[in-house]
C-alpha cells in the first residue's frame, strides 16, 4: 500500500487514480498530450435509451455465467459456507439448549444471551467473509488473465485471516447493537433501525475485495468500500438488483416447471414415490440456485471493483456494459 501525495490516503501500489480526492499521480508528472479532437456521437448512440436495470442485470448474469462455466470448482465456496454456516448454528442451538443459565425466574440472563448472540453473529460473519474473500481472490485471478484454482482461494483467504477476523467482529457488533435497539423502540425506531441496517449494507458493499486485493484492517476498508461508492456512485447496487432478479424468476420458472410435473406425473401414475422425488428435485433446484447465485454476485462484485478502481472492464464483461453500473457523480 502507498498514500496519495495529495491526500495522504491509503491506495495500493498499481493504482495512480486516489478513490478519495481523484488525484492522478502519473498524469501529474506526465506533460499533457495535445487535444483530440472528439467525433460526435452517432445519431444511433445520441438517441439509444440507456440500458434498463432488468436488461442490464441480464447481461451481467450472463457474462458471469460464462465466467463461472470457466471455472465451475467457485460452486464450491458457496457449498462449503452454507454447510459450515448450518453447522455452526446446529452447534450453537445445541450448546445453548445444553448448557443454558437458567435465571431464578428460569429466563436466561439477558447479558449472558447477547453475548451468545455476538459470538454466533461472529462465528457467522466470519465463516461467510472466509469462503467469500476466497471466492472473489479466484475471480480476480481469472479477471487478470489467470487460470485460479480452489487452493489459491482458499491461500488468499488465509493470508487475510487477521483482517477477516477484524471486520467479522466489527459487523457482528454493529448487527448485535442495532438488534439491542431494534429491541428497545417502537415502530418508527425499527424502521429507521432498518434503514441504519440498509446503510450499513450499502456502505460495506466492497468490502470483501476491498481485504482481498489491499490487506488493510475492518475500519480502513470500510472506508475504502464508502470512497469507491462515492466516487463511481449509481446502479452498482440498485442497478444489481436485476441481477437477483434474474435468478429469482429463472429459479422460480424452474419450480413451476418441476411442480407441475410432479403433480402431472403423480396424479397419473398415483405414485407417492413420484411425488417425493419431486419434492427432492424441487429442494435440489433451490440449493443450486442459491450457489450459483452467490457466486454469480461474488463475480459480478469482484469485476465491478476492477472497474471502479482501476477503470479497467474485464475481458470476460466486455459485452455487458459494465460501466453502465456506475454513473460519474
Amino acid at each position: 500500500m502507498k498514500r496519495c501525495p495529495n491526500c495522504n490516503s491509503l491506495m495500493p501500489e498499481d493504482v495512480t487514480r486516489c478513490i478519495g480526492c481523484g488525484f492522478d499521480s502519473k498524469a501529474a508528472f506526465t506533460p499533457a498530450p495535445a487535444p483530440a479532437r472528439v467525433a460526435a456521437p452517432s445519431a444511433a448512440q445520441a438517441g439509444a435509451p440507456r440500458q434498463g436495470k432488468i436488461r442490464g442485470g441480464w447481461a451481467l448474469a450472463r457474462q458471469s455465467l460464462r465466467v463461472l462455466t470457466l471455472d465451475k470448482e467457485l460452486l464450491v465456496f458457496p457449498l462449503l459456507s452454507g454447510i459450515s454456516c448450518l453447522l455452526l448454528l446446529a452447534s450453537f442451538i445445541g450448546g445453548v439448549w445444553a448448557t443454558g443459565t437458567p435465571g431464578e425466574d428460569g429466563a436466561v440472563h439477558k447479558e449472558v444471551s447477547w453475548v451468545v448472540v455476538l459470538a454466533y453473529y461472529f462465528a457467522n460473519y466470519f465463516v461467510i467473509v472466509f469462503f467469500n474473500c476466497a471466492l472473489v481472490a479466484c475471480a480476480l485471478i481469472r479477471f487478470r488473465g489467470g487460470d485460479p484454482r480452489l487452493g489459491d482461494g482458499l491461500r488468499a483467504a488465509r493470508e487475510r485471516l487477521g483482517q477477516i477476523a477484524a471486520w467479522a467482529l466489527l459487523a457482528a457488533s454493529v448487527g448485535v447493537i442495532l438488534k439491542m435497539i431494534e429491541e428497545r423502540v417502537g415502530f418508527i425506531g425499527r424502521i429507521v433501525i432498518a434503514l441504519l441496517g440498509a446503510a450499513w449494507t450499502i456502505s460495506s458493499y466492497f468490502v470483501v475485495p476491498v481485504l482481498v486485493a489491499e490487506k488493510i484492517g475492518p475500519i480502513d476498508a470500510l472506508k475504502r468500500s464508502v470512497a469507491i461508492l462515492r466516487k463511481a456512485w449509481g446502479e452498482s447496487i440498485v442497478g444489481n438488483l436485476g441481477l437477483g432478479l434474474i435468478t429469482t424468476l429463472v429459479t422460480l420458472g424452474l419450480l413451476i416447471l418441476a411442480g407441475v410435473a410432479t403433480a402431472f406425473l403423480a396424479a397419473n401414475l398415483g405414485s407417492m414415490a413420484v411425488a417425493f422425488a419431486g419434492m427432492a428435485v424441487m429442494v435440489l433446484i433451490v440449493v443450486l440456485a442459491a450457489l450459483v447465485s452467490s457466486a454469480l454476485n461474488a463475480i459480478v462484485l469482484s469485476a465491478l471493483y476492477l472497474y471502479a478502481t482501476e477503470g479497467k472492464v474485464p475481458e470476460a464483461f466486455a459485452g455487458a456494459r459494465l460501466q453502465e453500473a456506475f454513473v460519474a457523480k
